[in-house]
């Protein structure tokens, strides 16, 4: 897991120059969910530039789809997207690399971005796959200000209702949004029991940021049977750089020369630490 872990940094890295050079991104959020993503596709989803055509590959939709520098970075470097054409046309007019993940673009599901959609629609395609009998798994990553939406209980409802353990919904809960806390603008309280009521397995990852931690609980949930999974990933807004870390200034925001620079020299003293 040392090699994703590190990884993950190298990740960081191309991610901050994307957001430079588009000068535009949701720093913090893209920080945070990271090796979230790291995990889901090169340790547990069956997808690849070879099957992304398959009708039983694994299927994700980046609900949280503001922080989609992070996503672009890891599909680069999975082999669907050229890192160096997205840094360069990132957020430029015209561009397919917008600030929000574009299904025209190979390895996407879905558009996202309206927050509160991505679960809904990871739903039916749970329930698809349960019904045409087929054996992929569908993921799902939801920032948790995006838990304030009505329409995320009641795909919950139906995940439940429909017995969906193809399904598993991941909760970037780094507590912070753009208007700051999560717990002043909009409380949540204890989420894992919020969603054990809704019927749904749920796994704290006590470091959302670790990703021994988070294989795990991926592990875990491919095993529990008659309910759909929902890991509750405590993680760190701006994660990497103590420049970032639990910032609510760094929900969006495009780092100076002077901040760049101390960012990537923190993000290579933690990698060298791991």
């Amino acid at each position: 897991m040392k090699e994703l872990s590190r990884l993950a940094y190298d990740l960081r890295k191309e991610t901050i120059d994307m957001i430079v050079a588009g000068n535009n991104g949701h720093i913090g959020g893209d920080m945070s969910v990271m090796e979230i993503l790291v995990t889901l596709y090169f340790k547990q989803m069956n997808i690849s530039v070879e099957n992304m055509n398959d009708n039983n590959r694994d299927l994700f939709v980046m609900s949280k789809g503001h922080c989609v520098e992070a996503y672009y970075a890891v599909l680069a470097r999975k082999g669907f997207l050229d890192i160096k054409k997205v840094t360069e046309d990132y957020s430029k007019f015209g561009s397919q690399f917008i600030g929000h993940p574009n299904n025209k673009l190979p390895g996407i599901e879905m558009n996202s971005g309206s927050l509160g959609h991505g679960l809904p629609v990871c739903i039916g395609m749970a329930l698809a796959g349960k019904m045409d009998k087929k054996d992929y798994r569908v993921y799902t990553v939801m920032g948790d200000g995006e838990l304030a939406e009505g329409s995320v209980w009641e795909a919950a409802m139906a995940g439940n209702q429909y017995h969906l353990d193809n399904l598993c919904a991941v909760v970037d809960r780094n507590r912070l949004q753009i208007s700051g806390n999560t717990e002043d603008v909009m409380g949540h309280d204890d989420l894992y029991t919020r969603f054990a009521s809704f019927g749904w397995h749920v796994i704290n990852v006590a470091d959302g940021n670790d990703i021994e931690q988070l294989n795990a609980a991926f592990e875990e949930a491919k095993v529990t049977k008659g309910k759909p999974t929902i890991l509750i990933a405590n993680t760190v807004k701006g994660k990497g750089s103590t420049v970032m870390e639990n910032k609510p200034a760094w929900h969006h925001h495009i780092p100076t020369k002077e901040e760049y620079d101390l960012i990537m020299k923190d993000f290579e003293a933690r990698k060298e630490m791991l």
